[in-house]
């Protein structure tokens, strides 16, 4: 099963368009993630009518169109793994632990906020990881997206994109 995960979008203010090379990975995708900060409801339509599934939660920058489509956390089952999706994780210092007691059934956590990508693992199993933002960098060298597979009950093939300057 392969994953698409993403976060921070933040149309159109960051961007006026999802990059060509992500929005080509939508029908790669059995399941697509976004971790919140949307912005404008159009992004979600588009990815409701272009992926075969979607995972995705409202972020602090969503506002009422969004925040009454998407919950603030989602939970899926997915090949033998237990996912859940949310936007803030809080400072980057404790974050593993943080998050390992509050989502303590979950083999992977997926997150957005902070447009910083990141791949952990807190010592109890939980896979942490933040695509980034495709959009909107901030302080990285690149805007980024993640793709990951679920083979037999393992999270496999973790791979963070970065892409092209605009």
């Amino acid at each position: 099963m392969r994953l698409l995960l993403m976060s921070d979008t933040h149309l159109p203010k960051r961007a006026k368009e999802l990059p060509a090379p992500l929005l080509a990975e939508l029908p790669r995708a059995d399941v697509v993630f976004h971790a919140g900060d949307w912005v404008d409801t159009a992004t979600l339509d588009l990815l409701e009518s272009r992926s075969r599934r979607l995972v995705a939660v409202y972020g602090n920058n969503d506002g009422p169109s969004l925040r009454a489509r998407l919950p603030e956390i989602a939970h899926v089952d997915l090949g033998g793994l237990r996912f859940a999706v949310v936007h803030e994780t809080g400072p980057a210092q404790g974050r593993e632990a943080r998050c390992a007691a509050r989502f303590p059934d979950t083999d992977v956590l997926v997150f957005g906020h902070s447009h910083i990508p990141w791949d952990t693992t807190a010592g109890t199993g939980l896979r942490l990881l933040n695509p980034g933002s495709p959009t909107d960098r901030r302080r990285q060298p690149h805007h980024t997206y993640m793709t990951a597979s679920v083979t037999d009950g393992t999270l496999t093939d973790v791979t963070l994109h970065p892409l092209p300057p605009r």
